[in-house]
């Protein structure tokens, strides 16, 4: 899908990336606290104009209060917020920014039509609302009420309130939250005509697949800061070791082997149990070696995926053993 863009009618902050970084959101130094939590502790993002980012990170690890600082919610302590040249504020404001939340409210008795036209009224530089409908895929639901939205549906209208500024970044709170996984597909389909737009995207999700294939980038966020930064593949990398992946014997008896730390059974297939090596070779041998080689079939191994990554990084269980 294509669409243009077009020139707007008033002055408006600085719209473009700063011409040497090509930098459309810079979080320099960030420190926010509340009471005795520290939610974010000296923050260091940079986010290219264009760039499709992922943004991940356990619950409390700052996340959602980065997100607010990019759109003006919450200011820092400490340290400096820029969107495209300009205050995230006055990014919201005029557009430049759109946010599609997780929980963003909604009128439940009015029609999505009504309530987007509404809130296209208000936009200082709106994108015609037909691109709106055609670019969130919501044509079948503007005559609906939004009260009888089932939850992927709301998430839909949501995304297509975020496109109502035309803005040049998009920032998405766990974008596809109550859908399944046909619509989720749907939403990835249509997200990626819009990106294809030029415009920055930043999502934050718990589907971690999601990350892996829709981001070029993943940056993943632990105690406030930033711990990893790159390709999925380039994060999965930082964890030694390899899994295991094979069928025919018991987690509990693969987890005894030398060289495996851990041993489950896949979550996408029941019969088949993924063990993760401290190392690999040392257990493969002690496996083909013991009585268990009589019983096991297909022996796969592989580098840790980003989920393994993802939960090595952000695990604590060594330093609060250790105090």
């Amino acid at each position: 899908m294509t669409t243009t863009r077009r020139a707007p009618e008033t002055p408006t902050p600085e719209t473009t990336a700063d011409p040497a970084t090509g930098t459309a959101i810079s979080l320099a130094g960030v420190h926010k606290r509340y009471g005795d939590v520290r939610a974010l502790d000296g923050l260091d993002l940079e986010i290219r104009a264009g760039e499709i980012v992922a943004l991940l990170g356990p619950n409390g690890a700052g996340k959602s209060t980065a997100m607010e600082m990019m759109v003006g919610l919450a200011s820092p302590d400490t340290g400096r917020v820029r969107i495209l040249g300009t205050d995230p504020a006055t990014a919201t404001r005029t557009g430049l920014i759109g946010t599609m939340l997780q929980a963003g409210a909604l009128l439940p008795d009015q029609s999505v039509r009504s309530m987007l036209r509404m809130l296209h009224s208000l936009q200082a530089h709106p994108m015609p609302m037909a691109e709106v409908i055609a670019q969130a895929d919501i044509a079948d639901l503007v005559t609906r009420k939004m009260g009888a939205l089932s939850g992927g549906q709301a998430q839909r209208v949501r995304f297509a309130i975020a496109l109502l500024g035309d803005p040049q970044v998009l920032l998405l709170d766990e974008p596809t939250v109550g859908m399944d996984v046909g619509a989720r597909r749907a939403f990835w389909d249509q997200m990626r005509s819009v990106a294809a737009t030029g415009r920055t995207v930043v999502f934050a999700t718990h589907h971690l697949e999601e990350a892996e294939r829709e981001a070029a980038r993943v940056v993943v966020m632990d105690r406030g800061r930033v711990v990893a930064d790159g390709t999925g593949t380039e994060i999965s990398a930082l964890v030694a070791g390899r899994v295991i992946t094979l069928r025919g014997v018991a987690p509990a008896r693969i987890a005894q082997l030398p060289g495996v730390r851990g041993a489950e059974v896949d979550e996408t297939d029941p019969s088949r149990v993924r063990a993760h090596c401290s190392d690999s070779d040392r257990a493969l041998a002690a496996l083909f070696t013991s009585e268990l080689a009589a019983d096991v079939h297909e022996v796969l191994v592989s580098a840790p995926g980003l989920e393994e990554a993802f939960l090595r990084i952000t695990d604590h269980t060594d330093e609060e053993t250790q105090r």
